[in-house]
């Protein structure tokens, strides 16, 4: 069985020495590698960061280093070419946005003077700021407010069924100190947007390093509820090998 794994999260830079990222460390990832490579005819292509935890090296094991969202879509096309999997366990927290440009408040002003901003004009002023801007090396610090400008990242997930239509697709919804219901609602919602088969559904605040309750939901409307990462592992890797 050809299995891909996503974990870590991804970093998105501000410059050469500054980014943005999230506080995902890889460990759910890491446990689903792990209770796969239990059994032996499992082979894993696993893409992650520097950063993340990895699981324990392994000859069915390889692992692909990536960074930004634009390194992770470029780096699933060219395995999703290469490869067939039989899974796709898609774990990694992805940027939603990623830098655009930056300007001080100098360059702010400057630009605001040249041209009154509207509603109905952001949009062009977004593209043409985002292609004049000055690209620099490192953000001078010589400015009391820095404006950055974020711009949304594609959605990787939505593209895992267009790439492989045969695949088992299990997708991830993180919400935060929400309702159960809620939990839910919304994670049947991406499951059918997104034509995953699965789709774990955890709330932040139930989240810790001992600690991680969480809900598989499957297609035909299975709920099976887990408390640990390890018990989340191996509830995947059961309904996937079934």
């Amino acid at each position: 069985m050809k299995v891909l794994i996503t974990a870590g999260g991804t970093s998105e830079r501000i410059d050469q020495v500054r980014s943005i990222t999230n506080h995902s460390t890889g460990r759910l990832g890491q446990a689903i590698a792990e209770a796969f490579l239990a059994h032996e005819t499992v082979r894993i292509d696993y893409v992650t960061t520097r950063s993340a935890v990895k699981p324990t090296a392994s000859e069915h094991l390889k692992i692909h280093l990536i960074e930004s969202t634009q390194d992770l879509l470029t780096t699933l096309e060219r395995l999703m070419q290469e490869n067939t999997y039989d899974a796709i366990i898609h774990s990694m927290a992805v940027s939603d946005f990623t830098p655009a440009f930056s300007l001080s408040e100098q360059q702010f002003a400057e630009r605001l003077n040249k041209e009154a901003l509207t509603p109905g004009s952001l949009p062009s002023w977004f593209a043409e700021t985002e292609r004049t801007a000055s690209k620099e090396a490192k953000i001078s610090s010589d400015t009391d407010y820095l404006f950055l400008t974020l711009k949304k990242t594609p959605k990787i997930i939505r593209s895992l069924r267009q790439w492989q239509p045969n695949a088992v697709i299990v997708g991830f919804k993180l919400l935060v100190d929400v309702s159960k219901d809620h939990l839910l609602e919304v994670a049947k919602k991406s499951l059918i947007t997104n034509q995953t088969d699965y789709i774990l559904a955890n709330d932040l605040t139930q989240v810790s390093e001992t600690h991680h309750h969480g809900y598989l939901l499957s297609k035909n409307g299975e709920v099976i509820e887990a408390d640990t990462k390890q018990e989340i592992a191996q509830c995947i890797v059961t309904a996937i090998l079934e």
